[in-house]
């Protein structure tokens, strides 16, 4: 397995990896169309980074990094394709966007998830998130996240 920033033959597995724990869990909501529908223009071109886990050829997992101000960035859309959970493939991506982050000068990385992704709680804990109060500018943002967390990264630090 190995981790690669974006590339357009993966576009639509960006999708198909969010949507699946979507509608697991919750529904798409409009702020997610929006990302699906464009990566590259809500994602790419304003500063962010989309990675994926690829096993043989294929996209098994994937996440992205989306500029929030000055050296700032929202760790979203991290998804594994259930075949494959439980290989490591979401700490090998979390990996990766933290090393990206920190060579992009950022100083923290934030999230909103939900209490019911209580895997992926465990799996941010482990890398040194921590819950704080969501800040006013996301309340609303979607209306499934009950949990904001935070990464403050020192300068030239690298991932957990």
């Amino acid at each position: 397995m190995q981790i690669v920033t974006y590339d357009p033959r993966y576009r639509s597995d960006f999708e198909r990896l969010n949507r699946a724990w979507l509608e697991t869990y919750f529904r798409p909501e409009p702020a997610d169309e929006k990302l699906f529908r464009d990566p590259q223009a809500m994602i790419l071109k304003p500063g962010g980074e989309i990675f994926f886990a690829i096993d043989d050829e294929r996209a098994v997992g994937t996440c992205a990094l989306i500029p929030h101000g000055p050296n700032v960035y929202e760790l979203a859309k991290m998804g594994v394709d259930p075949t494959a959970q439980g290989r490591g493939i979401g700490a090998a991506l979390l990996d990766a966007a933290l090393a990206w982050a920190c060579s992009h000068a950022a100083s923290k990385v934030v999230l909103m998830s939900s209490r019911k992704l209580e895997t992926a709680l465990r799996l941010y804990r482990r890398f040194g998130f921590v819950e704080t109060p969501l800040p006013e500018a996301l309340l609303g943002a979607y209306s499934r996240c009950d949990v904001y967390m935070e990464l403050p990264l020192a300068e030239g630090s690298g991932p957990g």
